[in-house]
């Protein structure tokens, strides 16, 4: 299959690039130093390039992430904001408006994004957080609506938050409850390909229970 990861700079990048590459996949990683995911032009050449090279996409993994938060909901800076629209909605626009074609026409396609319980269960301080996941959630179930009817899925997997070996080692104390390991969520990303699109487009699904 052909697997594009944005968003591959990271822990969490490295995790489900090793994952797909490691069960014989190409893995299409995108990071910072390669496309301006919030250049749209430039995310619709790259989505060209992908398919004049490879023919066909089966997998779109989004994991373009960040944090922000105030100590209480009357300090919060809607500065954080401005970020996070880039960061967590922005991006995921360019790129689902750039690779639905390519998913629509898929035997097998999967567009998945890690979404937080703070979407759905927001605190005080961290309402441009809650709210940024919250609108990607809705953009994603929007895709997946478009989807409807192919062999293609959207889905959304939800995380407490994520863990990985480096956090680990910095705090070993730490015990981080509750955290996915981000070897964890890219098994759980290749095991949508294991179950009918139709049984998976357009859910959320729960990796902290």
């Amino acid at each position: 299959m052909i697997i594009v990861v944005t968003g591959a700079g990271g822990p969490t990048g490295d995790a489900v690039s090793r994952y797909f590459r490691k069960h014989g996949h190409t893995v299409i990683g995108v990071g910072k130093k390669d496309v301006d995911l919030l250049d749209r032009a430039a995310v619709q050449a790259l989505a060209g390039r992908v398919e004049r090279e490879h023919g066909h996409v089966d997998g779109v993994v989004h994991l373009v992430g960040g944090w922000r938060g105030g100590r209480s909901f009357a300090e919060t800076s809607l500065d954080d904001w401005d970020v996070l629209h880039d960061l967590l909605i922005r991006t995921l626009q360019h790129v689902s408006l750039a690779f639905e074609p390519l998913l629509r026409r898929s035997e097998n396609g999967r567009f998945v994004i890690v979404s937080a319980k703070a979407a759905q269960r927001p605190g005080a301080g961290g309402a441009v957080y809650a709210a940024a996941k919250a609108a990607a959630e809705a953009w994603t179930l929007s895709l997946a609506d478009a989807l409807k009817g192919t062999s293609s899925a959207a889905t959304v997997l939800v995380v407490k938050a994520l863990v990985n070996d480096a956090m680990r080692a910095q705090d070993p104390e730490g015990g981080f409850p509750g955290f996915t390991d981000v070897n964890d969520l890219a098994a759980a990303i290749g095991g949508l390909y294991d179950r009918p699109a139709a049984e998976i487009n357009g859910t959320r699904l729960d990796l902290t229970s």
